[in-house]
């Protein structure tokens, strides 16, 4: 069964969808829509509304994302980012033991299936430049700027 529940963000609506036992979809849409909430798809709306409040920097939620072991090792180091800094493509890389993988490492980046949780916002390119963002460019930067990672 699939749980679901919205959160109205400042920058979009996000759609929560838990599978009972752990959370395994935070993503932006256009709208909100029907819910069907558990425990799980509640406490991630809550400490979203806490984070975009600013009184909430790291989450303590039970997550589930699906994808191959190379992305989901990808998203495990994400998970490490902390809050107000950001990273390359090529830390990733290294922090998984393939310097090379930088592009892979992207293209995992943009399949993350649990946006803000998992913040792959915070993964820049080499130049420092802000670079593909699933949820648009725009709030990627609007992310950045609210955990003070970028002072613009």
């Amino acid at each position: 069964m699939t749980y679901v529940s919205y959160y109205e963000s400042p920058i979009g609506y996000l759609r929560i969808l838990s599978n009972g036992k752990a959370i395994k979809e935070i993503k932006f849409m256009d709208s909100d829509g029907p819910e069907d909430p558990d425990i799980h798809t509640e406490s991630a709306r809550t400490q979203l509304r806490e984070y975009f409040d600013g009184i909430r920097d790291s989450f303590q939620l039970e997550l589930a994302p699906e994808g191959t072991e190379f992305e989901r090792s990808v998203w495990q180091q994400l998970l490490e980012v902390p809050n107000g800094t950001t990273c390359t493509y090529g830390d990733v890389a290294k922090k998984i033991g393939d310097s090379k993988a930088s592009q892979a490492v992207g293209r995992a980046n943009g399949k993350n299936p649990i946006a803000i949780v998992i913040p792959c916002h915070r993964v820049i390119g080499s130049d420092n430049k802000l670079t593909g963002y699933a949820g648009g460019l725009e709030r990627k930067e609007w992310l950045l700027k609210h955990e003070g990672a970028l002072l613009l």
